[in-house]
């Protein structure tokens, strides 16, 4: 072997040693932030609640938040062309994140009278940490995952997440029942935000110790805006967008009340809150390697659609019973639901962006999917104040447990809809091997007895022809 092949093989061999540790401090990123959000986010409408807020207040600590940092995703895009230092924004977002939870835990108690602006204040900056930080990461993730192994990586990854949260949030709702039965809520809230601030901070150590390949770093410049609209007007990529954040709207009618409806109406304990939210991540855990081998074999537009048939009847579930045990069964479904909808959605972007683009269109998809998440949990707040309590009809009064059952049923009308009309639109991007949705439905629930029961009712839904452009994509 020559000199010039040695040294090349010693840098394969560097470069793939490096790409190994990169690929180990991202999976400890994952169990780091995931413990930040089983402890922490996860129970930031809890603590609000137990603050007193509304209603409308709840909607807005839901949607004002991302709404807001989402646009701090279009300044990360920017500062990235102007900078070119993607690494370092990435840990600016990440670190301003970690300090927020300084304000989240103290300006409520410091200003006990406007207690719950103050927190909604708090949790803006929060969100806009994320936000600076979220499309850097997902240009680094994008440069250095090979395409055809982001399922199975990204399914890894999320399965991380889904049982550090699961393991988290339960340890998080036994500190809180214990310290709300002792009379010390407050004090139990305290020590949940301050370990997911300490969580945040490894987080952001691990991201530092990754590798970045450097790229660059695209953000619209003054004399494109007009040709990038015009190409995203004519992509894939608007369809999809539009999809994303009208179902991002019709979900987020709902799902900043599902908290308020079990604490305040079916007058949940923390322990019970915590193990319907735990269920969901139960479910994620279960399902997402079967998702994610899905995605990089057959491609992610079949999981859309099996998913997309199933988003629809979540909240109409949630109004059959109020029963405990009858809901965790439900959080099964959902979780299971939702994995399949949002990894595939994921994947989806990365392939219908490119590497120069990646970040531009990112930042542009994530204000869109904000602004919908936005208005829906408005339109939500506002609709649980204007539902009536009760429904009287000739020989018949209807009595709700709670008006939010009004926003469950809106929001399940809106998710048909935007499923019904525009998922037909969205067309896979690579070519892909085909899979009947019976088949499908057995890859995923061929190691999960209870989630097989439940997709069975997918499997036998009847398959319209499709056009011969279709059932390539297909």
């Amino acid at each position: 072997m020559s000199g010039d092949q040695a040294a090349a093989v010693d840098r394969d061999n560097t470069d793939a040693s490096r790409l190994d540790a990169t690929f180990d401090h991202s999976l400890k990123d994952a169990r780091a932030y995931a413990l930040m959000m089983g402890v922490g986010e996860t129970y930031l409408s809890a603590f609000a609640i137990f603050l007193k807020a509304t209603t409308p207040q709840i909607g807005l600590l839901a949607s004002l938040p991302p709404l807001v940092g989402s646009f701090a995703q279009v300044l990360s895009a920017w500062l990235g062309r102007v900078t070119g230092a993607r690494k370092s924004l990435m840990l600016a977002g990440a670190g301003l994140q970690a300090g927020a939870w300084l304000p989240i835990m103290f300006l409520p108690l410091a200003f006990p009278d406007a207690a719950v602006p103050c927190l909604i204040a708090a949790v803006i900056v929060y969100y806009c940490g994320a936000h600076l930080a979220a499309p850097q990461w997902a240009s680094l993730m994008g440069d250095l995952i090979p395409p055809r192994r982001r399922g199975r990586f990204f399914a890894r990854r999320t399965r991380i997440v889904a049982l550090v949260t699961f393991v988290s949030l339960a340890a998080a709702g036994g500190v809180l029942d214990l310290a709300s039965g002792t009379g010390y809520t407050l004090a139990g809230f305290l020590v949940l935000f301050v370990t997911a601030m300490i969580a945040r901070s490894v987080s952001t150590w691990h991201l530092a110790q990754m590798h970045d390949p450097g790229a660059h770093v695209d953000a619209p410049e003054p004399g494109r805006t007009a040709s990038v609209f015009s190409r995203l007007r004519q992509s894939g990529f608007a369809r999809f967008s539009l999809f994303f954040a009208l179902m991002q709207f019709s979900v987020a009618i709902a799902s900043p009340f599902f908290s308020v409806y079990m604490l305040r109406d079916l007058e949940f304990s923390y322990a019970q809150f915590m193990a319907n939210i735990g269920m969901s991540s139960l479910a994620q855990f279960l399902t997402l390697t079967q998702w994610g081998r899905i995605s990089d074999v057959f491609g992610n537009r079949r999981i859309l659609s099996a998913t997309g048939v199933m988003l629809p009847m979540l909240p109409l579930l949630w109004i059959l019973s109020p029963n405990f045990w009858y809901l965790l069964v439900v959080q099964l479904v959902s979780g299971a639901a939702w994995a399949g909808f949002t990894l595939s959605a994921s994947n989806f972007l990365y392939e219908l962006t490119t590497r120069e683009n990646r970040v531009t269109w990112l930042a542009m998809h994530n204000v869109l999917a904000a602004t919908g998440i936005f208005l829906g949990a408005i339109l939500g707040g506002y609709l649980g104040l204007l539902f009536p309590e009760s429904i009287r009809v000739p020989l018949l009064d209807w009595f709700w447990l709670s008006p939010i059952i009004g926003v469950f049923v809106v929001s399940a009308l809106a998710r048909s809809a935007v499923a019904a009309i525009l998922l037909p639109r969205i067309r896979e991007v690579r070519k892909v091997r085909p899979i009947t949705f019976s088949r499908l439905i057995f890859r995923v629930t061929r190691m999960n007895a209870l989630a097989g029961i439940v997709f069975d009712i997918i499997g036998t839904r009847p398959r319209s022809k499709l056009t011969s452009n279709e059932a390539n994509n297909e």
